[in-house]
């Protein structure tokens, strides 16, 4: 089993979430990772997801993904073929912060960055891969983490241009 990241690029219709889940489900395979957004393309958005899979079943999800009507393409990659990272954010007591050198030090090992500080609390940000986040959170532990959030994945192709691109210009040659 590897760790996949499926992109899939679509056309922005309700619903198309709940069919691709639905071909996970039925094979009995959990989406580690989601996220979604407006892709490069006007009118075409990108769901970026991971999955731990096999080489031949994640080529079997992906064919069957690519039969929605939605759905103009679908990609699998693994970590060598991409680039990736994912945002955490780590709420903290102000006093932890103020009070101990300590904390002050980590802040600065993991390059965080400090989005807000009120009076209660100081809301911590930083980004990378899982790995780093969740170690920055487990060091975080001691000096009393109030929440923690981390975002799916957000992934590009180590490719010199967009694939999708390449693939719509194929087909309108062939058309």
């Amino acid at each position: 089993m590897e760790l996949y990241t499926l992109i899939i690029f679509s056309e922005n219709h309700p619903g198309l979430l709940s069919q691709v889940s639905n071909i996970f489900t039925r094979r009995q395979m959990n989406i580690e990772t989601l996220t979604v957004s407006a892709s490069s393309i006007e009118g075409i958005h990108k769901f970026t997801l991971t999955t731990y899979s096999t080489a031949d079943s994640i080529a079997k999800v992906v064919k069957q993904i690519e039969k929605r009507v939605e759905v103009v393409k679908a990609f699998s990659y693994t970590d060598d073929e991409i680039i990736y990272q994912e945002v955490a954010l780590y709420k903290v007591p102000t006093d932890a912060l103020l009070d101990y050198p300590d904390l002050e030090q980590l802040v600065r090992k993991y390059n965080a960055q400090l989005l807000e500080m009120t009076r209660q609390f100081a809301v911590l940000q930083l980004t990378g891969h899982s790995e780093e986040t969740q170690a920055f959170f487990e060091a975080l532990k001691p000096f009393g983490v109030m929440q923690f959030v981390r975002s799916g994945r957000i992934a590009i192709t180590k490719s010199s241009s967009e694939i999708l691109s390449k693939f719509l210009q194929e087909r309108m040659a062939k058309q």
